[in-house]
């Protein structure tokens, strides 16, 4: 029970144990021998969010990226919540701090100071020698490895969320005086530099790659820790969090400043050189950008680059995957995401629940690689215009319907991940006809909003979640995977934010040599060549802040309906302009051309500055400690 089979085989995936081990009623006994000391491992494991179940993964609906019906009739997050600007500080939604992300219900709960307590425990007891006598001393290392690298990654996770958070370095005794319990937020950079360190050590004890893979999928290695410390650093070097002024009043309650409001560029070094070391040894471990070079049979071109996009992300265990968490699983997302593609298919087996904005639409490159509104050479004009697909579009959109016209000329990632009433769904079951399966998605079609709870709300549907292998003949519909917490490509994208931050115009080559690697996967040309030949700003490329942006707009786009792109809206500091729109679609509701192809405004959105840049801390939990300061606005 308490190993992984490999999902690669045909078996099914099972999780780490997500209980304490069971018949221990003392923490003398959890650690007396090996077996059980490595079920309360597994126990801190357990903590790990659950970011492949759209409900849970916070970044999935908490910004505009996806929009769901606002009558919550077919799904309920309370992330959903926060997009809608609705966010309390009396039992504030999705609640890492406390552990209540849903609703106060057991499978609910997500306490990550509990799994910061679990680790503590771990590691006080295996690092003693004199426990678990039957541990070989190899083993005792990489577990304890692994104890620091979850630790670690707890307080990064609510840092990312809450800003400056109370550092638990060890267990705080039961009977220990309340100077001791009532802990205060420490600031922000010294915190950082206490995780590096704890990452650090984790990365020296962990082992480059999984060798037991019937057993050990999923558990951490030394990329993965590496990786995750790349990523803190660039947090920490972004302007949330890097000389951010907006934050200067937040002061512990003894007067220390949880904020330092001077920028310090270093930080970017800093960010750069993990990222770059991240990457090494990922990719010397065998790490690379992921292609689909194993379909059984002839496909073009365009059917084979789509693969290669949504495959690198639902493909299970492939060897752009970093770092997968089996501990949270796809089925329920994919089914959240899938559209039916006949009549004969029940909406409670594809809701198509999950939709993204006009936005999301709007924010992927044209076929040149540039974005819509740069692109000197297409003009999109009236969107609600529609235009008919010829045999040049048969492989992304079906050849003679009349869509619109946004949705011609596009990149192939728009294609890979996104549907559209008209696009082409390919999948393995059509083989070597690729266009077997095309969307059809207004009011009164098999794949339009009719159903009374499970419909789409934009017009627009997430493709790039779904294994090609799904299928609504016999058997299981969705073919389950972990899910990706971290893939190379969002270490290159990574490395080149920080690098062009660090070294600006002096490592442009390099910048774009990690970037280009991301665009031919794509189907795309190279930075220089599509700005100098579509853009009408062809030398964008060649200042730091143009770089800034082309890097920015290249990995919301590669990064979308990750869950990933609303934390760098956030760290970039770009969410007062994003989050302060209205959420836009096509009208569902229409059963013809003329009225399905109406804009309509689904939501306003509002953010407040600086307050809703970091979660509230619940009252009650002020009222327990009153050592703990409230976030600025709350």
């Amino acid at each position: 029970m308490v190993v992984l089979c490999s999902i690669g085989l045909e078996s099914c995936e099972n999780s780490f144990l997500d209980v304490v081990p069971d018949n221990v009623t003392t923490i003398e006994n959890a650690f007396k021998l090996r077996n059980e000391a490595e079920k309360y491992l597994f126990t801190c494991y357990a903590f790990i969010p659950k970011n492949g179940d759209g409900v849970y993964n916070i970044g999935m609906l908490a910004g505009d990226e996806t929009w769901v019906s606002a009558n919550r009739a077919s799904v309920t997050s309370y992330a959903f919540n926060i997009a809608t600007g609705t966010q309390r500080k009396a039992q504030p939604y999705m609640n890492a701090w406390e552990g209540y992300y849903q609703a106060a219900g057991p499978g609910d709960r997500y306490p990550l100071f509990d799994g910061i307590r679990h680790c503590n425990v771990f590691l006080e007891n295996v690092e003693d020698r004199t426990k678990v006598p039957d541990l070989a001393e190899g083993e005792r290392l990489r577990w304890l490895a692994e104890a620091k690298f979850l630790k670690a990654y707890y307080h990064y996770y609510l840092m990312r969320m809450y800003g400056p958070i109370p550092v638990i370095r060890a267990n705080v005794p039961v009977d220990a005086p309340n100077d001791q319990i009532q802990v205060s937020r420490e600031p922000i950079d010294s915190t950082v530099d206490y995780l590096v360190s704890l990452l650090d050590e984790a990365a020296v004890g962990l082992p480059p790659i999984i060798a037991d893979t019937q057993n050990e999928l999923g558990r951490i290695t030394r990329p993965a820790a590496l990786g995750i410390k790349a990523e803190l650093l660039l947090m920490a070097a972004s302007p949330l969090f890097n000389g951010n002024a907006d934050m200067a009043g937040l002061i512990g309650k003894d007067g220390t400043p949880l904020f330092n409001p001077v920028y310090d560029a270093a930080k970017w070094k800093r960010a750069s050189d993990a990222a770059k070391e991240a990457i090494d040894v990922a990719e010397a471990n065998g790490h690379k950008i992921f292609y689909k070079n194993d379909v059984g049979f002839t496909i073009s071109q365009t059917a084979k680059t789509k693969l290669d996009i949504t495959q690198a992300v639902t493909e299970r265990w492939n060897d752009e995957l970093i770092w997968a968490n089996p501990n949270s699983r796809t089925y329920e997302l994919q089914r959240l995401c899938m559209m039916p593609l006949a009549t004969t298919v029940n909406h409670s087996q594809a809701r198509k629940i999950f939709s993204p904005t006009l936005e999301s639409a709007m924010n992927f490159y044209t076929k040149n690689g540039v974005p819509i509104e740069e692109d000197k050479t297409l003009t999109f004009g009236d969107i609600t215009e529609l235009r008919e697909a010829t045999a040049a579009d048969k492989f992304n959109i079906r050849e003679g319907y009349r869509t619109s016209v946004i949705n011609f000329d596009r990149e192939p990632r728009f294609y890979a991940d996104l549907g559209f009433d008209g696009a082409i769904f390919y999948k393995s079951s059509s083989g070597s006809d690729e266009t077997k399966e095309v969307i059809r998605a207004k009011f009164a079609d098999y794949a339009g909003s009719s159903d009374a709870f499970d419909f789409n709300v934009t017009g627009y549907y997430i493709k790039k979640l779904i294994n090609w292998e799904q299928t609504f003949g016999g058997g299981t519909m969705y073919k389950d995977y972990a899910w990706p917490e971290l893939r190379l490509a969002d270490l290159y994208l990574m490395y080149a934010e920080a690098l062009n931050e660090a070294e600006g115009t002096a490592a442009t080559n390099e910048v774009l040599q990690y970037l280009d690697a991301i665009r031919t996967r794509a189907g795309l040309n190279g930075v220089v060549d599509s700005w100098t030949n579509f853009s009408n700003n062809p030398t964008k490329y060649t200042t730091k802040e143009g770089m800034r942006e082309i890097i920015h707009r290249e990995r919301s786009i590669e990064m979308a309906f990750e869950g990933k792109n609303y934390w760098d809206i956030r760290r970039w500091k770009k969410a007062t302009q994003e989050f302060n729109e209205p959420v836009k679609g096509w009208n569902v509701f229409g059963v013809s051309e003329a009225s399905y192809y109406q804009i309509v405004t689904l939501s306003q959105q509002r953010f407040v500055a600086p307050r809703d840049y970091f979660w509230p801390i619940d009252e009650f939990t002020l009222i327990q400690n009153p050592n703990l300061v409230q976030n600025l606005g709350w």
